[in-house]
């Protein structure tokens, strides 16, 4: 249903915090003129963890009339509370976003049964596509591939961004679930791999700065031919690398900055990247020609 470069927009903001509309929107053109697949709003670099949900939910508004149809965009709507999540979800469904991507519940710890449950019921009373997010490092949660095999059978779920940082962890599920279930590398630096392996492509923090090359390197795995995906997976590994020395969204919105697309603005606690992280960070992106 969806492939190759996922962006996972990044949300720009202003000094005092507000939602900066009109660099959304320029975004949004320079990610379809530059190739990318599919736009990701509102989830772990679109700083969800800090908008009410009002601007959540207008952010993914804004996305979506951007779009106008010409690539899919896919809304974050996950929460800890189930009853939340539903409410996200179906907020997305109304201003017709074309997915909603699910972060597992976090710091509440669900078993796996509850997780089960969760994906279950949000899937049973919204109808709409759902891609699962397991992304442990964040949430101390850890949806393991049964439960996903568990998942992968009952409409709507169609996915799964994979962002534990364990490569075996796509086989596994596609062994598991075979045809049922798409899965995305949510880790940029294993991403070529895990497309190897079988995944449809890649939800991308490195597609915010270099957007052409992450989406160049993902039609060339998804068409069989890794030499020449390598080849420019090779430009753009200071990035995957470099755009995690702080906590992200810090890194690539600073980057964004530098390249002249956006203000560096987060909101709290989230604060700048810090200057020593500064020339290195401009290195990778000479690397990958972005500046």
């Amino acid at each position: 249903m969806f492939h190759g470069s996922m962006v996972a927009l990044v949300t720009p903001m202003h000094a005092d915090g507000v939602v900066d509309d009109a660099a959304l929107r320029d975004l949004v053109e320079w990610h379809i003129a530059e190739g990318t697949h599919a736009l990701v709003a509102v989830g772990t670099t679109g700083e969800s963890a800090t908008l009410e949900m009002k601007e959540h939910v207008a952010v993914i508004r804004v996305v979506v009339e951007q779009a106008r149809g010409r690539i899919p965009v896919i809304a974050g709507t996950g929460a800890n509370a189930t009853h939340e999540a539903i409410a996200l979800t179906r907020a997305a469904m109304e201003v017709k976003a074309d997915a909603a991507l699910l972060v597992t519940p976090y710091y509440n710890k669900p078993t796996q049964e509850g997780l089960f449950q969760h994906y279950s019921t949000v899937a049973d009373q919204c109808h709409f596509p759902i891609i699962l997010y397991n992304v442990p490092g964040r949430t101390a949660g850890d949806i393991l591939p049964e439960t996903v095999a568990r998942l992968a059978p009952r409409a709507g779920i169609v996915g799964i961004k994979e962002a534990s940082g364990k490569i075996e962890r796509v086989a596994e599920i596609l062994a598991l679930c075979g045809d049922q279930m798409q899965v995305y590398s949510g880790d940029d630096g294993g991403a070529l791999a895990a497309m190897a392996l079988g995944a449809h492509g890649v939800i991308s923090v490195t597609a915010n700065a270099a957007p052409r090359l992450v989406a160049q390197m993902c039609n060339l795995a998804l068409a069989g031919d890794f030499a020449a995906a390598r080849a420019i997976n090779t430009q753009l590994v200071g990035l995957h690398r470099d755009l995690f020395l702080e906590s992200n969204p810090i890194p690539v919105k600073w980057a964004l900055h530098e390249m002249g697309r956006m203000g560096p603005n987060l909101r709290l606690p989230l604060t700048p990247l810090s200057p020593v992280y500064h020339e290195r960070l401009r290195a990778s992106l000479r690397q990958a020609r972005c500046i």
